[in-house]
């Protein structure tokens, strides 16, 4: 259906902000963010319904053209996404909020992780990342060059999650990271020291300075309350400390 019958973004929103069983429309990905767009970005919307509404609007779930890509969700649905979504609702971009600031309020809801779901997550994050490192530093000892490299490439990944946790928010998505972190930086961290460094161990595997940044996040992990989770390592972690 959707080849045969595409919609443009301007109709659908018309067509949806006619429908009562339509309470809430969401815009996400680079139109959402100030600055991200180009020629090649399509719109990429979300269609809240009213819980047990029916319409015909359901005909264009899965909708998809290289214009407008359409997820129609129940109320409930929406509430309760997560995941790899919850950057993107974090920082979407409210279309029709017919629920007097409902749809505003699950958004900022999705933007905040709340403080035990976010100190189990970053523990979990850490000892990715510890993981990580240890092995990247290990194969750079043992010979093990492109082992090394692509552990090292994975520490970052960790380390990312880890870092947005601390701070009780989603990690952006690659695409939106410098975006992110220009507009809010991460709380006691050098926003272009921290990508610097990311760039180098992600290109290069470096050893020193993934030994550098470790000291810091150890320190930090520790303020925060994780020493257990570094200290399950032993003395394992002497090979990834600055020497």
């Amino acid at each position: 259906m959707t080849a045969q019958q595409p919609i443009a973004y301007d109709a659908f929103v018309e067509l949806a902000a006619a429908d009562p069983a339509v309470v809430g429309l969401v815009l996400k990905g680079s139109r959402a963010h100030e600055g991200m767009t180009t020629e090649h970005s399509d719109h990429d919307l979300y269609v809240v319904l009213a819980e047990g509404a029916t319409t015909a609007l359901t005909r264009f779930a899965g909708h998809r053209t290289p214009e407008l890509d359409l997820v129609v969700f129940s109320l409930d649905e929406f509430r309760g996404a997560g995941g790899f979504e919850r950057y993107a609702l974090a920082h979407a971009r409210i279309v029709l909020d017919r629920l007097d600031g409902g749809i505003a309020r699950i958004l900022a809801d999705k933007a905040r992780l709340d403080a035990e779901e976010a100190f189990r997550e970053a523990g979990g994050w850490l000892d990715a990342y510890a993981n990580s490192l240890y092995r990247s530093v290990k194969n750079d000892r043992d010979g093990h060059a492109l082992a090394a490299r692509l552990d090292a490439a994975d520490s970052i990944r960790a380390l990312l999650e880890l870092l947005f946790a601390l701070d009780r928010r989603p990690r952006p998505y690659n695409k939106y990271l410098e975006w992110d972190l220009s507009r809010f930086p991460l709380p006691g961290w050098d926003t272009g020291m921290l990508l610097d460094a990311a760039d180098r161990i992600t290109a290069t595997g470096d050893v020193s300075t993934q030994r550098r940044l470790f000291a810091q996040v150890e320190a930090v992990a520790r303020r925060a309350g994780h020493g257990a989770v570094l200290d399950a390592w032993g003395e394992d972690l002497v090979l990834m400390r600055p020497r």
